[in-house]
């Protein structure tokens, strides 16, 4: 008999029982896969990115990003996964040098490869397995390579968290790395389409996009076919609560439906079609896993609030900025909030604040918000859209179902205060 969740629920593993090619993505992505061309997956956070490149793309090379790191940082974190170590001795906008060496006999077979193919010469004592094989690098060609020799395909997940300027020398790389040969996936949260073509009009025809969003019918195509496994049949009424409350979210969906099964004391599939129709079960679910959601938040308006304090602000820009924004309408969350609408907010609560100014710090309200180890966005500014995105929709679901006091609402009194 199935467990619930080997069904529905989140996991680092796609359940086949809910899995839904959502717009015959899985053939499309396959089609792209066999073709000279890099790939662009965009989605809002837990919207299935992942899920479809595991089904699609099983043994792929993975790197994911953090705030803060570089492009060196994504290649260092490729070629370590391969066994080689790369040193990087100088780096430009548009090209780098450095040097490779393999740490187990794996990564010394590939640099002898990839040596090979470009018909260089090795360094080091080939003679012994087990002694480091060096050789010099020059702009990308060599890590390209390296990467095409290891018949793994190169994703790189959360380009979100790379600065501005990291993902224009991102945008160029990928050109350098199309003319080698080297194809790549990159994975993230963005505005508009076409985020890489705009930051480098070079990869027009060299680069296709991919967009993941889930309207109503694709969620409750999740809710059927998991249903079917399990032999459970959800009432009309509760499948439209946790299509409306998902936000999109397919990840958000699959938690709320596990939950609800839990209310409904429901763990395994079942002899015969049991229905589940206690608006009351779903209520009590929905609370549960906002109950579950509020750690994260409030771990999120801590660091926020930390971070402004460090921050010296007349204005109290920071924490009027971040009230406009938590505060923005469904609507614009999932459509992203314009800099305009988070001026005309801000400045109706505090008039001395100047819409350049408000640019500015916008810049940096990525910083204010992760954790130790680079992650946790909840909102991201796109600098070039000059616009807010929302990165983690669960906000939405969780602000509707508890009542929230932000920790920057007290900043703004206490501004006040100081003012009078």
């Amino acid at each position: 008999m199935k467990k619930t969740h080997e069904v529905f629920g989140m996991s680092n593993d796609v359940l086949p029982d809910s899995y839904v090619d959502r717009g015959a993505l899985d053939e499309e992505l396959t089609r792209l896969l066999g073709r000279k061309v890099h790939i662009a997956i965009r989605g809002p956070s837990k919207c299935g990115k992942s899920w479809l490149r595991q089904k699609v793309v099983p043994n792929a090379l993975v790197v994911q990003c953090r705030l803060g790191q570089t492009n060196i940082d994504v290649y260092t974190s490729a070629l370590s996964q391969l066994g080689v170590r790369l040193q990087i001795e100088s780096a430009t906008k548009f090209g780098l040098k450095g040097t490779v060496e393999g740490q187990v006999a794996a990564g010394n077979e590939l640099i002898g490869k990839a040596s090979a193919k470009l018909g260089l010469e090795a360094s080091g004592e080939l003679a012994e397995k087990s002694a480091p094989i060096g050789h010099n690098v020059y702009d990308l060609r060599f890590i390209a390579q390296l990467i095409i020799e290891s018949g793994r395909r190169l994703i790189i997940e959360d380009v979100h968290y790379l600065s501005h300027d990291q993902r224009i020398i991102l945008a160029y790389d990928l050109k350098a790395l199309w003319d080698y040969g080297c194809f790549v996936t990159v994975v993230g949260v963005w505005g508009d389409s076409n985020m890489f073509v705009r930051l480098n009009d070079e990869l027009s025809g060299r680069i296709e996009e991919l967009s993941i969003e889930w309207g109503p019918d694709d969620l409750r195509n999740i809710i059927s076919r998991g249903s079917l496994a399990l032999k459970v049949a959800f009432s009309r009424e509760i499948q439209n609560r946790a299509i409306v409350d998902a936000f999109g979210n397919a990840g958000l969906l699959q938690r709320l439906i596990l939950r609800t099964l839990d209310e409904a004391k429901i763990s395994e599939e079942q002899s015969d079609i049991v229905t589940i129709a206690k608006i009351d079960d779903y209520e009590g679910a929905a609370m549960s896993v906002a109950d579950q959601l509020n750690g994260v938040y409030i771990k999120f308006g801590e660091r926020v609030a930390s971070g402004i304090r460090t921050r010296a602000d007349a204005t109290g820009i920071y924490a009027q900025a971040m009230a406009a924004i938590v505060a923005a309408s469904d609507s614009l969350h999932m459509a992203g909030i314009s800099v305009d609408h988070i001026y005309s907010v801000a400045h109706a609560r505090q008039p001395r604040i100047q819409k350049s100014n408000l640019k500015v710090i916008l810049a940096k309200i990525d910083g204010l918000q992760v954790d130790d180890n680079g992650r946790g966005l909840v909102v991201t500014y796109d600098e070039e859209k000059e616009c807010v995105l929302n990165v983690d929709r669960q906000l939405l679901f969780y602000r509707k179902y508890l009542t929230v006091s932000w920790p920057w609402e007290e900043l703004i009194a206490e501004a006040a205060k100081l003012a009078q």
